[in-house]
């Protein structure tokens, strides 16, 4: 089952509100999910995705998470909701 847009925003705002409060003190940019997919270009379409990244440009510092691309795995693979919790929570650290 896929989760909405918003599910995963508020998904992503409880468990932010998780991890130290200090590991977002330089993320003038915040913690930001996006609507979009996003295809790793090293792959054939389709086949791969990139999750989340860490951005430090013009702009600042933030984290980029991209729904489309959660939600293109979760329907290819047919995630069930810890799937969904754990591949967020992965990336979220990761990033």
């Amino acid at each position: 089952m896929s989760w909405t847009f918003d599910r995963v925003g508020e998904f992503l705002d409880d468990l932010a509100d998780r991890f130290p409060p200090a590991l977002f003190e330089e993320l003038n940019g915040g913690v930001n999910l996006l609507e979009e997919a996003v295809e790793d270009p090293e792959f054939p379409p389709g086949e791969m995705y990139i999750l989340g990244e860490y951005c430090d440009d013009c702009l600042g510092l933030y984290i980029n998470l991209y729904y489309g691309s959660f939600a293109a795995l979760a329907e290819r693979e047919a995630w069930a909701d810890a799937v969904w919790e754990e591949e967020l929570a992965i990336t979220l650290s990761h990033e």
